[in-house]
């Protein structure tokens, strides 16, 4: 019995986190168990397909499954881009040329935004709005 490949990537952004399993197959990309054409709105499928758009050359071949829990629409489409791209890189063997291009396309595919949300400050409304003063 033949063994097959298989790779599990992670990727976070906010407070979002996606694990993409990729292994040998049809083409087929869930997302949440949720084929990604039925899957969040037409900008997030978008950022999703982007790393395999440029990876052209697993296009059809392999099959990826992403859990993505917590965060917003938007920051799951991203964890999720990021770790499909991750997963490509090490199902291609740490290929340098895909390597390149991801970070030549957007740094973003391969390292993470580590970027928060600022905490509210304590007695003020806003993270960075001030206190109004009446002085009547």
């Amino acid at each position: 019995m033949t063994e097959q490949k298989m790779v599990v990537a992670s990727g976070k952004r906010k407070t979002s986190i996606a694990r993409a399993t990729l292994k040998a197959g049809k083409g087929i990309i869930r997302i949440n168990k949720q084929v990604l054409d039925s899957y969040g709105n037409d900008l997030g499928r978008m950022k999703i397909r982007e790393p395999l758009m440029l990876a052209n050359n697993f296009d059809g071949k392999v099959d990826i499954s992403v859990n993505v829990h917590g965060g917003g629409v938007q920051s799951q489409a991203e964890a999720s881009r990021l770790a499909i791209a991750k997963a490509l890189l090490m199902f291609s063997g740490n290929n340098q040329d895909l390597k390149k291009k991801f970070l030549d396309y957007d740094r973003h595919l391969l390292v993470a935004d580590v970027r928060y949300k600022e905490m509210c400050k304590p007695n003020d409304s806003k993270a960075r709005a001030k206190r109004q003063k009446s002085y009547r």
